[in-house]
């Protein structure tokens, strides 16, 4: 025989509404908070980008806040008469001082100075820039490395204006001098300045 558990139905629902903020500023939202009822079965909610939420919970449920970055809140849901609550959650921003730390590719100070001098000191800037961009330098970087999306962008852009220029130049016009229309016109225009002299 099976055993069913009931569900405690003795708290009334209440859409439960709300902003979330920082509380640092009445202006700042807190976008994309966890939500968690953790009286309900650890049901989970989140806010939007806006930090406006809204679900169904019930009276005196515990509401849990959490995001990265800020501490962790929680709010029980009080009474209602209209089955409606609404509030402004603020969160507290949670800042953590770390020490510092110095990261150094080298375990002790000897190593670091057996480095240093053993280090190949360069050219000069004029001397390094000169060998960089050589003719040989370019041709082999231009091999190995692939064009962005932006050097293919402007090259399209580029080809399709020079393709469009020289479609307009080397259209071909209609030539005057092969135009029997136009050696009509002029025959007669010859003719008729034989006849007024």
């Amino acid at each position: 025989m099976g055993a069913y558990a009931q569900e405690d139905t003795t708290n009334k629902l209440v859409q439960f509404t709300g902003i979330i903020q920082n509380a640092d500023s009445s202006t700042v939202v807190v976008p994309f908070v966890s939500i968690k009822n953790i009286s309900y079965k650890n049901q989970f909610f989140a806010s939007n980008h806006q930090g406006y939420f809204s679900f169904v919970a019930r009276e005196r449920d515990t509401i849990e806040f959490s995001a990265i970055g800020y501490r962790t809140t929680q709010i029980v849901i009080p009474e209602s008469k209209d089955n409606r609550y609404s509030e402004i959650i603020k969160m507290q921003a949670s800042i953590t001082n770390l020490p510092v730390v110095v990261v150094l590719p080298w375990a002790s100070v000897e190593e670091f100075n057996l480095a240093f001098l053993a280090l190949d000191v360069a050219d000069d800037d004029y001397l390094l820039a000169k060998r960089n961009l050589s003719r040989e330098s370019l041709l082999a970087m231009a091999r190995e490395a692939p064009r962005s999306a932006a050097e293919i962008q402007n090259y399209n852009a580029v080809s399709s204006h020079l393709n469009m220029v020289n479609k307009n130049i080397n259209q071909r016009y209609a030539n005057p001098l092969l135009n029997p229309f136009a050696w009509a016109k002029f025959i007669d225009q010859i003719s008729k300045g034989k006849e007024s002299n």
